[in-house]
C-alpha cells in the first residue's frame, strides 16, 4: 500500500536529515510522527519513528543526568566543532591510539581488542577550528554494538581505521561493512565536495541545450538526503568515509602497500597511510577533512568594531548569510534585513541579502 506522504511530513523529514543536533532531531521526529498519514501503508514507518523518539528521549535524559542506558556513559554525543567524524574499525586496528594522538583525549589503549566500550569524543584542531572525533568500539561479529546505528545518526563523516600490516584486512573490511549495513549504516567514498562538483557538472551539461534554445533556467537539484538508487529510508545513515591505513611504521613501503591494498579491495574509499605510533601522515588528516567536507569559516563583526577572528562560525559550501544568522540566534534569522560583507564572496562593505552564499574567510556584519 503506498504511503502517500504529505508535504508537511516530507518537510519534517528533510529537516531531520539536515540537522545533526540531537534535540533538534528529536523535535523533527515528533513533527514527523504528528504529520505522517495514519493508515496501513505507514504502520511500519510510524513504529520506527516512535521507537527512535523513545530511544533518543531516553539517551538525552540519561545524558543530562550524566550517564547512558542503565547509568552508563552517554551514547548520544552532541556534535561540536566544524563536524562530527566517527572513528570506525575492526579490533586491534590502533583506532584508540590514533584518536589519542590526534586529539590528546587520553583514550584507553591496550594491545587487546574491545578496549573502547562507549563513545569517546575528542577535538582535532585545524588552524582556527576543530573537528570532533568520536572514538567508537570496534565493529566485529563477535562483539556486536547494538546502539552504534543510533550514535552514528549525528555524524557527518567517518574515518575507517585498518591495520596496514594485517593479512586479513580485506576480510575485516567486509565484515565491518556487513555489520554496519545490518544497522542501516552505509560507508560511501563520496564526499560533499565531490558530490557538489558532480552536481555542478551535471547542471552545466543539462543547461547547455536549454541555453541554446534561449532558456536561462538551470537544472534542478536532487532531493537532499535521498540515497543512491532511490532509497527513501529517512533513518539510513550514509557516511562519507576516508580510510586510514594505520601501522604504516610496520611495513617497508607504506605508500606501495596502501596502493596494493586499494587495488585488491577495488579502491573502495579515498585513503591515507598513517602511523599512530610515529605520527607519520597524521598532519594530513585535518587538512583533508577541511577540504573534502567543504567547510567554510565565517567571521562576524559588530558595527564600528573590528571583526572577531578568534572563533569563526563554520558552514558548508553553498550556505548563506541567513545560515550564519541562525547560528548566532534563531530570532536574528527571522529579523535579518541585510548584511555588510568583506571577503572573497563579494567586495568590501558590500550590502548583501540573506540568500547571499558565503565563502571561506568572509566577514559579515548582520543587520536586523
Amino acid at each position: 500500500m503506498p504511503a502517500n506522504l504529505s508535504p508537511e511530513y516530507k518537510a519534517a523529514e528533510a529537516a531531520f536529515r539536515a540537522t545533526r543536533e540531537p534535540r533538534e532531531r528529536l523535535e523533527c521526529l515528533r513533527e514527523m510522527l504528528r504529520t505522517i498519514p495514519k493508515h496501513k501503508g505507514t504502520e511500519h514507518l510510524q513504529a520506527d519513528i516512535k521507537a527512535r523518539i523513545k530511544d533518543l528521549t531516553e539517551q538525552l535524559e540519561s545524558g543530562r543526568k550524566g550517564g547512558g542506558h542503565g547509568g552508563g556513559p552517554a551514547l548520544v554525543i552532541r556534535p561540536e566543532g566544524a563536524a562530527q567524524v566517527a572513528l570506525l574499525g575492526p579490533p586491534n586496528s590502533g583506532k584508540s591510539t590514533l584518536h589519542d594522538r590526534l586529539t590528546g583525549s587520553g583514550a584507553a589503549c591496550a594491545p587487546y581488542p574491545f578496549t573502547t566500550q562507549f563513545p569517546q569524543p575528542g577535538m582535532l584542531p585545524f588552524e582556527d577550528i576543530s573537528f570532533q572525533l568520536l572514538d567508537l568500539p570496534p565493529v566485529a561479529a563477535e562483539h556486536p554494538v547494538t546502539w552504534i546505528g543510533s550514535t552514528l545518526q549525528t555524524a557527518d563523516a567517518a574515518l575507517l581505521v585498518v591495520d596496514l600490516a594485517e593479512p586479513a584486512v580485506l576480510e575485516q573490511l567486509a565484515e565491518l561493512q556487513s555489520q554496519l549495513a545490518a544497522r542501516r549504516v552505509t560507508l560511501t567514498p563520496r564526499w560533499p565536495v565531490d558530490d557538489r562538483a558532480e552536481a555542478q557538472t551535471r547542471a552545466g551539461r543539462a543547461s547547455a541545450p536549454r541555453a541554446a534554445a534561449g532558456s536561462s533556467r538551470g537544472a534542478r537539484s536532487e532531493t537532499p538526503g535521498r540515497d543512491e538508487g532511490g532509497d527513501d529510508d529517512p533513518f539510513r545513515v550514509r557516511l562519507p568515509t576516508l580510510l586510514l591505513a594505520n601501522q604504516a611504521d610496520r611495513v617497508g613501503d607504506p605508500e606501495a602497500e596502501l596502493r596494493a591494498l586499494l587495488d585488491v579491495a577495488g579502491r573502495p574509499f579515498p585513503a591515507l597511510a598513517v602511523s599512530a605510533a610515529t605520527g607519520f601522515g597524521l598532519g594530513e588528516v585535518g587538512p583533508w577533512l577541511f577540504a573534502h567536507l567543504g567547510v567554510v569559516r565565517v567571521y562576524t563583526k559588530v558595527p564600528g568594531h573590528p571583526p572577531d577572528r578568534q572563533r569563526p562560525f563554520t558552514l558548508r559550501r553553498g550556505q548563506t548569510v541567513a545560515d550564519v544568522a541562525r547560528l548566532v540566534h534563531r530570532d536574528l534569522a527571522r529579523q535579518l534585513r541585510f548584511a555588510r560583507l568583506w571577503g572573497p564572496s563579494g567586495f568590501d562593505g558590500q550590502h548583501v541579502g540573506p540568500e547571499h552564499r558565503l565563502a571561506d574567510g568572509d566577514v559579515v556584519e548582520l543587520h536586523a
